[in-house]
């Protein structure tokens, strides 16, 4: 696969994993609006290594203690790192559920479509935006419960829709529940980790078998700048979630999901 090819899927993948855009709309539309040939799971899979790559490497300390409250809860220990990783487990299981009925019933490629992500881009951003809006401020993301974690799950399973975004979901989830935005994406940013890793182990077992030399190469260069990209785009968003609310975002998620939408149309 030519370099620049790989180059633009790394950066879109690494820019739109974190942010509430959807990275797996943009990634769907590509070959859709440039007639790039497309990408295939291998390189899929090697940019959102990438991009856990990143999150991992952003919040570090956090993962470290939700790796900790791992080994609490084999011990029955009630502490705050099991309940950490306890919340990152249950916001897990709905997603891995519903991404199996999708994947068995062939609902998955029956919405990638550019209608499906123009309405999806553009009702979920209006969604957020209220959501943002309205949604109180009290809580920051230490005080994730139980009961909220199975919520975000869900709001996480619905994102399996393109266009909606992973990250999105959960932010509107969580300002809904009252999390500070810097809490609401921390929480967001945290339930990404198992989620990529569960999803890239299931289309890496796929692809593993028919992987070559060659695509293991583009794969390792994709993977490096999806890193990249992602840790950048990471460390801006939590930066300027402190002085600037999530309307930029939805400003860009309307506006495409009405150019899209155009175009689908006519």
């Amino acid at each position: 696969m030519p370099l620049f090819h790989l180059l633009l899927i790394a950066i879109i993948q690494g820019i739109t994993e974190f942010l509430p855009v959807s990275s797996s709309g943009h990634l769907v539309l590509l070959p859709q609006l440039t007639g790039l040939k497309d990408q295939g799971q291998a390189i899929d899979v090697a940019v959102h290594v990438g991009t856990l790559a990143a999150v991992v490497t952003y919040f570090l300390s956090d993962v470290k203690r939700a790796a900790l409250g791992v080994t609490h809860l084999a011990r029955a220990e009630k502490t705050a790192e099991a309940n950490l990783a306890m919340c990152l487990i249950i916001a897990t299981i709905p997603v891995i559920l519903a991404g199996l009925v999708l994947k068995l019933t062939g609902l998955d490629d029956a919405m990638r479509s550019m209608a499906v992500i123009g309405w999806t881009m553009l009702v979920f951003g209006i969604v957020l935006y209220w959501a943002d809006q309205k949604g109180p401020a009290t809580r920051p993301a230490g005080s994730w419960t139980i009961k909220h974690a199975w919520m975000l799950g869900l709001w996480q399973a619905v994102a399996l829709i393109p266009g909606t975004s992973r990250s999105g979901a959960c932010i509107t989830g969580a300002r809904l529940l009252g999390y500070d935005r810097e809490g609401a994406a921390r929480i967001a940013m945290l339930m990404s980790i198992p989620t990529i890793i569960a999803s890239g182990t299931l289309v890496g077992l796929e692809v593993a078998a028919d992987a070559d030399l060659q695509t293991a190469k583009d794969g390792a260069i994709a993977a490096f700048f999806a890193f990249l990209s992602a840790l950048l785009a990471l460390s801006l968003m939590m930066r300027l979630l402190r002085s600037v609310s999530f309307t930029p975002y939805v400003i860009y998620r309307v506006l495409l999901g009405i150019i899209l939408l155009a175009v689908a149309y006519t």
